[in-house]
């Protein structure tokens, strides 16, 4: 199981870095160009709500945390806001925003198999990969 992590300062700019890494995890894992899409939208906004809601202007600077992790057919990402250390924020920080819920609707319009698992400190999607165009199989 192929296991990647990235770690980035909660800037819009690195936005479109871990849309990149994530698309290029999963073109490498065999997912095809529809998959592709929903992915790199996906991540997307998982990536924009993270960097959101570390707001540095309060004084969380903090970290993002990505791990994308593909095992045989399926893609698991999973995106954390943690703290400067790299811990994962104290419950109170972590859901000092408010839930954008057109946010939500893409990740989970976008999330392929199953729908975001939305926790105070991030989230979790998972794809599986399609086969010639049969549709998505069972996961292992």
């Amino acid at each position: 199981m192929p296991t990647v992590d990235l770690r980035f300062t909660p800037l819009p700019e690195h936005v479109r870095t871990a849309r990149l890494v994530a698309v290029s995890v999963a073109r490498r894992a065999g997912f095809g160009e529809d998959q592709l899409d929903e992915i790199r939208i996906a991540i997307g906004e998982a990536c924009a709500r993270a960097v959101s809601a570390t707001d540095a202007a309060a004084g969380r600077a903090g970290l993002v945390d990505m791990r994308l992790s593909d095992d045989e057919d399926r893609l698991d990402v999973t995106v954390l806001r943690c703290g400067e250390d790299g811990s994962p924020l104290p419950e109170e920080a972590a859901t000092a925003t408010t839930e954008d819920p057109l946010s939500l609707a893409l990740m989970t319009g976008a999330a392929g198999s199953s729908a975001p698992a939305v926790a105070p400190g991030g989230v979790r999607l998972t794809w599986v990969r399609e086969r010639d165009g049969a549709g998505p199989h069972p996961p292992a």
